[in-house]
């Protein structure tokens, strides 16, 4: 007998209700990564754009990746889907943004605050984002897979809750073979992509 979908999402969306506490600024999850979705990654980084980017209410962002996402990473889609619908629920957007994206660079490379509210990342390929309480004394970083909620400068509240930095993991001092990421980000619609808050001195 199969498992409910909805008890399934509803285990799932669980563990990630803790970022909306007063007092935390980042929810991390490990989550498995199938065969199936590692195949679709990897299919992704050799046929994909290096971005494709949807936005809108979840049944405007399917239509969109349907139509955009090459065909042998198809099955990326419904684990997008299903957590840009987990974004949804906590976040209480309707509207949002999602963003699969090809890192070859050091992009983000200092410690920063995002200019947003709530931010969510996966990396189906490469390391994960990174992060510091400390201001870099102490560095660490989301495996391959993990699904981690950040909270921006925009979300209410915020300077009360725990100062936590991240940035991109550097990727010019890793094996050749590390040198690429496939990041996913989904923030509301209107969010600024490119404008972290710099923290770092």
């Amino acid at each position: 007998m199969s498992a409910c979908p909805t008890c399934c999402f509803l285990e799932r969306q669980l563990p990630f209700g803790g970022i909306l506490s007063v007092h935390r600024s980042l929810e991390l999850h490990r989550m498995d990564m199938s065969s199936a979705l590692t195949t679709a990654a990897s299919a992704y980084l050799a046929t994909g754009p290096r971005l494709l980017m949807a936005k809108g209410e979840l049944s405007e962002i399917a239509a969109q990746l349907a139509s955009r996402c090459p065909e042998p990473a198809l099955l990326l889609i419904p684990d997008m889907l299903e957590l840009a619908e987990l974004y949804s629920v906590v976040s209480e957007h309707r509207n949002l943004r999602v963003r699969l994206e090809k890192i070859t660079t050091d992009s983000c490379r200092k410690f920063h605050v995002d200019c947003v509210d709530l931010r969510l990342l996966r990396a189906y390929v490469g390391p994960g984002v990174q992060w510091t309480a400390d201001e870099g004394r102490t560095v660490q970083e989301a495996p391959t897979g993990a699904v981690v909620f950040l909270k921006g400068k925009h979300f209410p509240g915020w300077d009360e809750a725990e100062k936590i930095l991240h940035r991109s993991p550097p990727l010019s001092c890793r094996p050749i073979e590390e040198r690429i990421r496939l990041l996913l980000t989904i923030d509301e619609v209107n969010a600024c992509p490119d404008a972290p808050f710099d923290m770092t001195t």
